[in-house]
């Protein structure tokens, strides 16, 4: 199984013509991915990758009963492409476009209350369901179908967790970048939650960065529900206060947020941190054989050592 997205997601891209979404439309229908359409105002009865472009998210959901839609707009233009995906049925969206106005996410964020639909991102890497489907811009080679979880703010991080947890011989059920920015659809307890509920789902990895208190807030409620094992990085250690690191949410105010924090209470919760981002791999090893789910819950694909004991 999986959570959110798998092999009946039928996919729109919006902003299909543009460079970069031409590019990952490429790479997802490669990886087997259901595009059914794409979304250009101006360049409505073309075909990108054989892919038919209609005007408005309107008319692709029409004509092709699409339910998940990949944004590639423009900062400028993103909130309304979010929107417009919103109104014409769209269950599930993945806002892969960074730098969209705070002001302009508060509003997206107040039009979605009470709505169906779901947003990942934006500024996010996307969903992945190894296997089944690719709706993002995530290398799919390095995915191996399996019972591990991931939820990470960060996208690189996300890539090196899942390259080391595949090097291991166990896959993942589902992947997902949900984003850096202060404003975002879905959370690490949305994520969590969903991954608790799948029982294919065996065991969580969860990154995490500076700024925030989401992953505080997540600490908690592992703590108090999450049924499986989770183990945690948290990166930024040696970010100065004040300074933003990379993404727009990545910022310790008022000594806040920082990373030792984070890992002091994820710590506290039970939760095991890998001390390196090197090590996320083999911290959730260790913490798959202290459960006794090692080579029984999870099994690996091939023969590893067992020698994973960091300092």
């Amino acid at each position: 199984m999986s959570i959110f997205v798998g092999k009946g997601s039928r996919v729109i891209v919006q902003g299909i013509t543009g460079k970069a979404a031409r590019f990952h439309t490429k790479e997802m229908l490669a990886y087997g991915t259901q595009i059914v359409a794409g979304v250009s105002p101006d360049k409505s009865g073309s075909y990108v990758e054989g892919v038919p472009v209609f005007a408005t998210v309107e008319q692709a959901v029409a004509n092709t009963k699409a339910n998940v839609s990949i944004i590639y707009v423009p900062a400028a233009y993103a909130a309304e492409a979010i929107i417009e995906a919103v109104m014409a049925g769209i269950e599930l969206i993945v806002c892969i476009t960074e730098h969209i106005p705070v002001k302009d996410m508060i509003g997206v964020k107040a039009f979605m209350s009470g709505k169906k639909a779901r947003l990942i991102g934006p500024n996010c890497p996307g969903i992945i369901t190894p296997g089944e489907t690719k709706i993002g811009i995530m290398p799919g080679y390095i995915h191996e179908k399996g019972p591990i979880g991931i939820v990470s703010r960060s996208g690189t991080l996300t890539y090196e967790a899942v390259h080391q947890i595949s090097h291991y011989g166990i896959g993942q059920s589902t992947a997902i970048g949900i984003g850096g920015d202060p404003i975002i659809g879905t959370t690490f307890l949305d994520v969590l939650k969903a991954f608790n509920e799948d029982d294919e789902t065996k065991a969580v990895v969860m990154i995490g960065e500076i700024g925030g208190d989401a992953e505080e807030e997540a600490a908690k409620w592992i703590k108090e529900h999450m049924k499986k094992p989770v183990i945690a990085y948290i990166s930024g250690m040696t970010a100065p206060q004040g300074k933003r690191m990379g993404h727009a949410g990545a910022i310790i105010s008022g000594g806040k947020g920082t990373a030792s924090e984070k890992v002091r209470i994820l710590e506290l919760a039970g939760i095991p941190v890998s001390p390196t981002p090197s090590l996320i791999g083999a911290t959730l090893v260790e913490e798959l054989i202290v459960k006794g789910l090692w080579g029984k819950a999870v099994v690996p694909k091939k023969s590893v050592e067992r020698g994973v004991k960091h300092a």
